[in-house]
């Protein structure tokens, strides 16, 4: 490994491994890749549940039946105490114009529903499903250009399927140009904080940006292969990218600056670097690699589909920090450090100096007390998982206000609360329909039902449910529809629609999390033991990731209610927040771990733990600041979920790297001694050569 991690430090192999990654990009841009990528982006919720789902088998059903995917256009017009002589003028105009110019719809608009009170009237159509988001957007736009709007207390909005996916697709639309911008931004303006240099930031920034297209790149040729992505997976991926990436880029640097202070040859030094940090670079991408890819066990496509599309991310940029930045650092002169030039002759007392050693120094004298108080402020953190609520749905996902939402509610304020998004019933035999029908008005929670479509083949029946249809009380009524629908119409009745599809999803994520969790775990567990040669000191770091996650998890579930005022979390948000602190959590304490191994072989385990903990101290920390600082710019998107993830994750980083890293993590492997590393005899020798070197 050591022989290939050197290659971009050779002499004319620098100037190729450059060449080589400026071709590939042009190449790339050439072909409008990046933009090709963001086409493929599928932000359908259907698109996200498996094939054998009964909300996925239901639209399959309905297309079959009706010979195309339609997505009904929603519009309600409604006046407190009634509507008055013009406003229903103005419906009437309004239906004229609708279908004289909306292009794009599959059937005329048309009133389909006058509330009991008069106070309110419902004007539908459908548009045919494609695929396209123009296809979609642009007869939306238009039919509220010509209808939305509040007119002297007449208050008018489009909302429905259609509504809802036009208001999604622009919103993920936006998320991917302003989450790049303001992450970059920060990065850069992180990078000049840390490095306090005007030139020296470029370089990694160029590597991350680089593995940012790079990683488009590919993830296009996996989407050809049938991978979902969506908007969600390209704002994480942006954000992988930019995090990890630059975190491997400052354990690469701070390692070569210490090199080039023992030796005049940049080439040397680059090449010691490379040897000593590449493999933790490595050790490290490969476990936030393999715990990504776990999630393609997900049965949820969108779940399923970050796995391959982070743990590419993250690959792009291990191999841009390992070669393209090398190889950029070796010919740039030592002047890029400038005003903090490294210079030969003035290393070698990081280990023994400096904030962390004395961090360390007093850990070191109590270790005991430390990590006990530490473990229960993290405790004390983890009784916010008390807070959860899963009340996040589609309908309250948006950060701000949209017109999809505000439809919802205004036809929920006149109608039975479920009119706006109909419960599909696909009767596989049309001489059962009528025995669906009543056996489904019979179940709880449904208001009404009536056939909409019908032919020898089957028939399409839609039920009006009395709960919000984007609601946790309407996800419950779906287990019993589906039981009556079943019993009446057998097995080739399936039950879909939007309400169907949240529930099935709901199912899907806590398998998912039941299946994912535990092989996360093992899968990392293993990987520790290969780098570390021991299971005591592994066994140690998964625990303390763990709790450092649930403390995270906790606090998280405090702040979306109790300072955001998030209407809820999404239930996937704990499986993401898993993957991504454990991974990246281990991050930091394999960069920590692996050079406390490398310095306990020759002085033992007590000042191995301090040795490493003075020279890693530094670069993990602004390490854990800068990923903390990509993360927290999802907290600025304007999805709910989004926000929250962002927020749990930036805050569960900054915990892992001030705390647990730094505290609770030496004060344990000083308390424990040589037996962390369990069962390796010589390294568990080593830790008795002296009295410099006796446990703690």
């Amino acid at each position: 490994m050591k022989s290939f991690l050197v290659f971009p430090a050779g002499s004319r192999a620098r100037w190729l491994v450059v060449a080589a990654w400026f071709v590939g990009i042009f190449l790339v841009f050439s072909f409008n890749v990046p933009g090709k990528f963001a086409d493929a982006e599928n932000n359908e919720s259907i698109s996200y549940l498996p094939g054998d789902a009964e909300a996925t088998r239901a639209l399959e059903a309905q297309k079959e039946l009706t010979g195309s995917e339609e997505a009904p256009i929603v519009i309600v017009y409604r006046r407190d105490g009634g509507l008055t002589a013009s406003d229903r003028a103005r419906v009437a105009s309004d239906l004229k114009k609708l279908n004289a110019e909306v292009e794009g719809v599959s059937s005329p608009f048309r009133t389909v529903e006058v509330s009991k009170d008069g106070s309110a009237v419902i004007v539908s159509s459908s548009i045919t499903a494609t695929g396209e988001a123009d296809d979609l957007l642009e007869p939306v736009d238009h039919a509220r250009e010509i209808a939305s709007g509040s007119f002297n207390g007449l208050d008018v909005a489009l909302t429905g399927p259609a509504g809802y996916g036009a208001d999604s697709v622009k919103v993920f639309e936006s998320i991917n140009g302003t989450l790049f911008v303001a992450a970059f931004g920060l990065v850069f303006v992180l990078l000049i904080l840390i490095y306090r240099s005007p030139f020296l930031l470029w370089l990694p920034l160029i590597a991350v940006g680089f593995a940012e297209i790079g990683a488009r790149a590919v993830g296009l040729g996996l989407t050809e292969l049938g991978v979902t992505v969506n908007g969600q997976s390209s704002s994480i991926l942006s954000v992988l990218v930019l995090g990890a990436g630059t975190d491997y880029a400052l354990l690469l640097i701070s390692r070569y600056r210490e090199e080039l202070r023992h030796r005049e040859s940049r080439q040397d030094s680059m090449r010691v670097a490379l040897s000593s940090a590449g493999p933790a670079i490595v050790a490290s991408g490969l476990t936030v690699i393999a715990a990504l890819l776990c999630l393609a066990l997900a049965e949820l496509n969108s779940t399923a589909s970050m796995g391959p599309i982070g743990a590419v991310g993250i690959f792009m940029a291990m191999l841009s920090m390992l070669t393209l930045l090398p190889a950029m650092l070796v010919i740039a002169p030592r002047f890029v450090f400038w005003p903090r030039v490294p210079k030969e002759g003035t290393g070698g007392t990081d280990a023994e100096h400096g904030m962390w050693r004395r961090l360390g120094d007093r850990i070191a004298k109590r270790p005991r007390p430390v990590w006990v108080t530490a473990i229960a402020v993290l405790a004390v953190m983890c009784l916010g998982l008390t807070q959860y609520d899963s009340g996040l749905t589609s309908a309250n996902g948006f950060v701000e206000d949209v017109e999809a939402v505000k439809g919802e509610q205004l036809i929920a304020e006149s109608f039975p609360d479920g009119s706006n998004v109909p419960t599909e019933i696909v009767v596989g035999d049309p001489a059962k329909s009528k025995a669906v029908i009543d056996a489904v008005r019979q179940a709880p929670g449904v208001a009404s039902i009536r056939q909409v479509d019908g032919n020898q083949d089957g028939v399409l029946l839609n039920a009006i449910l009395a709960e919000e249809p984007y609601s946790p009380a309407a996800f419950d009524l779906i287990p019993g529809i589906r039981d009556a629908a079943h019993q009446a119409g057998g097995e080739t009745t399936l039950v879909g629609g939007g309400t169907a599809v949240e529930h099935d999803m709901r199912q899907a994520n806590q398998r998912d999390v039941k299946v994912i969790v535990p092989i996360v775990l093992v899968v990392v567990f293993l990987i520790l033991i290969g780098l570390l040669r021991a299971v005591a000191a592994p066994v140690l770091l998964i625990g303390t990731v763990v709790l450092s996650f649930l403390a995270a998890l906790g606090v998280g579930f405090v702040f979306s209610d109790m300072v955001f005022g998030f209407p809820g979390v999404d239930p996937s948000l704990p499986l993401y927040v898993f993957v991504f602190l454990v991974a990246l959590g281990i991050d930091y304490n394999i960069f920590l771990m692996a050079r406390v191994r490398e310095e306990t072989l020759a002085h033992g385990t007590r000042e191995g733990m301090l040795r490493g903990l003075a020279v890693t101290g530094g670069v993990i920390t602004s390490a854990g600041i800068v990923l903390a600082g990509t993360f927290s710019v999802l907290a600025v998107l304007p999805l709910v979920f989004l926000a929250e993830m962002g927020f749990t994750v930036a805050f569960g980083v900054l915990l892992d790297t001030f705390l647990v890293r730094s505290i609770l993590v030496p004060a344990l492997v000083l308390d424990i001694g040589p037996k962390v590393w369990w069962p390796s005899n010589v390294l568990m020798k080593s830790g008795k050569t002296g009295p410099a070197s006796t446990g703690g």
